[in-house]
């Protein structure tokens, strides 16, 4: 015969939740650091590429200067 289980106490309900918190409380600190240290260009542990801006908006501006001349 199935038997429903037992309601669990608050207290419990309170440490699970806290261990939670506390979990994504960290995980935010840590994307925060290095996001400060990309930003510093201190990063030793995060590889990217960067794109410059000028040089992206003048290729685009090129491939718009051959389509009107074709």
């Amino acid at each position: 015969m199935a038997v429903p289980k037992k309601r669990t106490s608050r207290s419990k309900k309170k440490i699970r939740k806290t261990i939670w918190r506390e979990k994504a409380n960290q995980a935010g600190v840590k994307a925060l650091s290095l996001a400060r240290s990309i930003l510093t260009g201190r990063s030793k542990s995060f590889c990217y590429a960067t794109v410059s801006k000028s040089s992206k908006s003048s290729a685009s501006s090129a491939s718009i200067d051959e389509s009107n001349e074709s």
